[in-house]
């Protein structure tokens, strides 16, 4: 992304689980699963909080500039001048030696766009038309949902259809057009003939009665066996479920340092290079995004959890100054 006289451009996001994504709320409760994931109060629908996919990014572009110093608080980081770090300019700074800069990138929480189910007819994605609306995506008006109905684009015959547990009146036919730039994405055409859509209240409740739940035990690191009474179970959004966020570049002082080395000793862009050009501070997020595929978000990153996709993003609102 060049640089432009946009006072502020807004981006929509799309990512696809591919591992459980858990974000954990900190606490233990009495209840289905002992440690719970982040949920949005209003709807009780899980989430991925913007700052966990701040807090992700930045630590993956500072591993790629070479400076993992500029992640994190770094209340004591010495800098010869912050505003020529990309990862400073781009997430801003908090020191207690040297004062601090506001970051240019705002980032929403990540909602669940489209929920994996299984049924007699199959793995489906679950949505609503309001969430499917607010993402971009167009849903004919003549779609009139209820509490016993389920809408879907799968050619069924039956009169019902279940979703896990759920058992709905099946209305067939379903037509979703998708914003323009992911009509070719395969991973969007590989589940379009496979999508339900269900009134918002029955939504919260297939979701959070399908969430992955795992049993783990606490292991004795003397006996290196289990300990006794210490079985606890999580739960995770699961693989394959798609999620939408909004990310505002508020490029207020149009001074980024374009920068396409690492930084090296004690030197900004001088190092290797990154086998790209960071022209913008979106530039600088889109490189810690890529690595959330590889490396992970939220817990657990290490037992086969966290991993997502980026299937595409689009710039939604734009304003010049």
């Amino acid at each position: 992304m060049g640089k432009s006289n946009k006072l502020y451009t807004q981006q929509l996001y799309l990512f696809m689980a591919l591992d459980p994504v858990h974000i954990g709320t900190g606490q233990s409760q009495l209840g289905r699963v002992d440690n719970t994931i982040v949920r949005e109060p209003g709807t009780n629908l899980p989430k991925i909080p913007g700052t966990s996919l701040m807090g992700a990014a930045r630590h993956y572009a500072s591993m790629k500039y070479g400076k993992p110093e500029a992640a994190g608080q770094h209340k004591n980081l010495k800098a010869k001048d912050p505003k020529k770090c990309p990862i400073i300019y781009t997430f801003g700074t908090y020191t207690e030696t040297e004062g601090g800069q506001q970051g240019k990138i705002s980032i929403s929480d990540a909602q669940i766009l489209l929920f994996p189910v299984n049924s007699i007819a199959g793995p489906l994605w679950v949505s609503t038309k309001e969430v499917l609306e607010i993402a971009g995506f167009s849903i004919p008006d003549t779609v009139e949902l209820s509490d016993e109905s389920v809408f879907t684009s799968v050619n069924w015959e039956k009169d019902t259809l279940n979703l896990g547990w759920l058992s709905l009146k099946a209305v067939t036919g379903l037509k979703i057009t998708p914003p323009d730039v992911i009509k070719e994405n395969n991973k969007w055409n590989s589940i379009a003939n496979r999508l339900s859509i269900v009134s918002s209240k029955l939504f919260s409740q297939i979701v959070n009665s399908n969430l992955e739940v795992r049993t783990s035990v606490a292991i004795n690191p003397e006996t290196g066996a289990a300990e006794d009474k210490a079985l606890f179970t999580y739960e995770a959004i699961p693989r394959t479920t798609w999620l939408f966020f909004d990310v505002v570049q508020d490029d207020y002082m149009s001074k980024f340092p374009v920068t396409d080395k690492q930084f090296k000793g004690e030197t900004e862009n001088i190092g290797d290079s990154l086998g790209e050009t960071w022209d913008s501070p979106m530039d600088v997020l889109n490189a810690g995004f890529h690595l959330i595929e590889y490396l992970g978000i939220g817990g657990m990153i290490t037992r086969g959890f966290g991993r997502m996709k980026q299937i595409c993003s689009w710039e939604v609102c734009e304003n010049e100054s």
